[in-house]
């Protein structure tokens, strides 16, 4: 069923002023249920957590109302659903985390197409513990990672594997569940980048073989923060330092200081929206999720293939970065002989919000030999195909 962007885009105050947003790989654009959960939240009454004050059980709603919520987004239990101030943040603290065991001659392996919030913490927290790091290279011509690399990297020192679930600027979807069943055979555990992935595809953690899966809310209309999802049988065997009075109970043991209840309540708020968007005959949140994300996939997906074919039109003018077989509606574009910082301006002098920059990407950048800022325009779930054609029309206006 094809979703009803007309009043998709009705609950987004944002899309009032005319702008086409391409920026949703950076963050997207706010509905106002989601900001309505934030205010009522704040608003009150609220206190701290507790069982006995109408304002201390709001608080506690809301803290088991956004565990549950992402439960059903993950498909995880409950209990297994971090929260944390950014998906950088999480990765930093758990690879410090587990790095608690790491030995001298230990192995991690990273991936040169990932966001440095997957490869940094973790090649930090290898040198303070004397382990090597192993790289999973990509191949520039085809944007796809290079699974000999992986398998040269693999080995029975090796403790953890780092990769994403997709590039938040080629749009790549390497085969994560191939790279977990691999590392779970030596005994390594597996962290995945779901940041942009999440933002675009219906989230299985079990079935990507995931031990940790990280996403942020605010990249699929929600507020800014970040979650970790785990077993919490996992959770269990992790001691993460804390102060001695807080919670010893998973996940409570990971969250450090009072929870920003207004922005779970938005988080949560997120996830209802997005399975309120065509929610089929799903009587379970779960199954409306499916639904509705089947469909905006299938919107995205047909915008992507519009955008694309509009600047193949444009020749040698533009080299389109993006490539590999199985990705998301997140295009990656180098304009020849041209400024790509002066042509987002130029586009925004236009209405149209598309940036340029190297977006965090570092090791991706490197491999592509990408010297300078590129251009990213991403699809997102309130965006039109006018607005493709304006992008369009703003490019051939600059080339």
């Amino acid at each position: 069923m094809a979703i009803d962007i007309t009043a998709l885009r009705a609950h987004f105050p944002s899309l009032d002023g005319g702008l086409a947003f391409f920026d949703g790989p950076g963050g997207t654009q706010t509905p106002r249920p989601v900001a309505d959960a934030i205010a009522k939240t704040l608003t009150g009454p609220l206190s701290n957590r507790g069982t006995v004050s109408p304002s201390e059980l709001n608080a506690e709603r809301a803290v088991a109302a956004f565990r549950s919520a992402y439960a059903d987004l993950l498909n995880m239990p409950a209990g297994g659903i971090v929260h944390g101030r950014s998906a950088t943040q999480l990765t930093y603290e758990f690879s410090r985390t587990l790095a608690q065991e790491w030995r001298a001659g230990d192995e991690v392996v990273v991936s040169r197409l990932d966001h440095d919030t997957n490869v940094r913490p973790w090649i930090q927290a290898a040198e303070h513990a004397g382990a090597m790091v192993r790289w999973i290279e990509i191949d520039p011509a085809t944007a796809e990672v290079d699974l000999e690399s992986f398998e040269r990297a693999l080995s029975p020192r090796t403790r953890l594997v780092a990769i994403t679930a997709a590039s938040n600027v080629l749009g790549t979807k390497p085969p994560v569940r191939h790279i977990a069943d691999r590392a779970h055979e030596i005994g390594a555990l597996v962290h995945v980048d779901g940041v942009h992935y999440a933002a675009h595809e219906l989230v299985d953690v079990p079935a990507l073989g995931a031990d940790f899966f990280v996403c942020s809310p605010y990249k699929f209309l929600g507020p800014h923060c970040g979650v970790l999802a785990a077993a919490p049988e996992l959770l269990e065997t992790l001691r993460p330092d804390k102060l001695l009075p807080s919670s010893d109970e998973v996940p409570e043991r990971f969250e450090f200081g009072t929870l920003p209840y207004e922005i779970l309540a938005g988080a949560r708020a997120a996830v209802d929206f997005l399975a309120a968007v065509d929610p089929g005959a799903g009587t379970t949140r779960r199954e409306r999720l499916a639904s509705s994300l089947t469909a905006l996939h299938e919107h995205e997906s047909t915008l992507r293939t519009r955008l694309e074919e509009g600047l193949r039109s444009f020749g040698d003018a533009v080299t389109l970065h993006s490539r590999a077989a199985e990705r998301t509606p997140t295009l990656l574009m180098t304009l020849v002989g041209r400024d790509e910082r002066e042509a987002q301006i130029h586009l925004a002098s236009r209405n149209v919000l598309a940036t340029a920059g190297q977006f965090y990407a570092y090791e991706p950048f490197t491999a592509l030999k990408l010297e300078g800022p590129a251009l990213r325009a991403g699809i997102a779930p309130y965006n039109t195909a006018q607005d493709v054609d304006r992008l369009l029309a703003g490019l051939a206006s600059f080339l």
